[in-house]
């Protein structure tokens, strides 16, 4: 199967422009949408929830993944076998935290280019054909790289960020719920949350913290929106005090 993780949105020809590209040079592949609303314009931000979810899909998947601001410029495009699943996009540091939380990882410079390549939309004309390839098999041409040559050492391992806020307004942020004790206070936009097992936990309108299903610390609120009633935005820094 092949996994979309873009910020192409869904309004919009973008994102039926990239399946469409699938679709001619894998036809009968399963296309999943995973994130078509991934942060936009932000590597960094997309790279912590980009790892959160990848360990839910079976080896032999590929990730089609695009958040590429420097679209057309001296980036390289990256092919990357991580555990037996296979990475697309850009090297802008989208890969980093795969490539920590992976036990077998390589990375290759991808040399193939279309005829065809537009310079505003690789996602269409560069990675889609490669990830189609790839998931029938075929490998493109590329050139071996060093993991020190994708490397962002200056990342942390978990980020005290809002990565995403869903439909709901909840707020993911790049903190793996592994890593914050319970008893944890956490501390967003000025406001003090403290630990839940279930939305059940908390008052109807009143805030708290959870571990989300993929893992991932998020700040919620029972019944309404930490968005809105805790005016928390994409990027925003949290704080964690035991």
């Amino acid at each position: 199967m092949i996994v979309l993780f873009t910020d192409f949105g869904l309004a919009g020809p973008y994102t039926g422009q990239v399946k469409a590209a699938l679709a001619r040079e894998a036809p009968g592949v399963p296309v999943i949408d995973l994130f078509a609303d991934a942060p936009a314009f932000d590597p960094q931000l997309s790279a912590y929830l980009l790892a959160a979810y990848v360990h839910e899909f079976p080896a032999g998947t590929v990730f089609l993944c695009v958040v590429d601001p420097g679209v057309g410029t001296e980036r390289r495009p990256l092919w990357i076998q991580a555990d037996g699943r296979t990475f697309v996009g850009p090297d802008n540091g989208l890969f980093e935290l795969v490539r920590r939380r992976a036990v077998d990882f390589k990375v290759a410079g991808i040399d193939w280019r279309p005829a065809r390549l537009s310079a505003t939309f690789h996602g269409r004309d560069l990675f889609a054909p490669v990830a189609a390839r790839s998931a029938l098999g075929r490998a493109p041409l590329s050139t071996p790289m060093t993991v020190e040559e994708i490397a962002r050492p200056d990342w942390p391992d978990d980020l005290a960020r809002i990565v995403y806020v869903d439909a709901y307004g909840n707020a993911m942020t790049g903190l793996r719920a592994g890593t914050v004790p319970e008893s944890a206070l956490l501390i967003a936009n000025g406001y003090e949350l403290r630990h839940g097992r279930t939305f059940a936990d908390a008052a109807e309108g009143e805030g708290f913290w959870y571990a989300n299903s993929s893992g991932l610390v998020e700040i919620a609120v029972n019944k309404g929106r930490a968005d809105r009633d805790l005016e928390l935005e994409l990027g925003m820094p949290v704080e964690v005090e035991a």
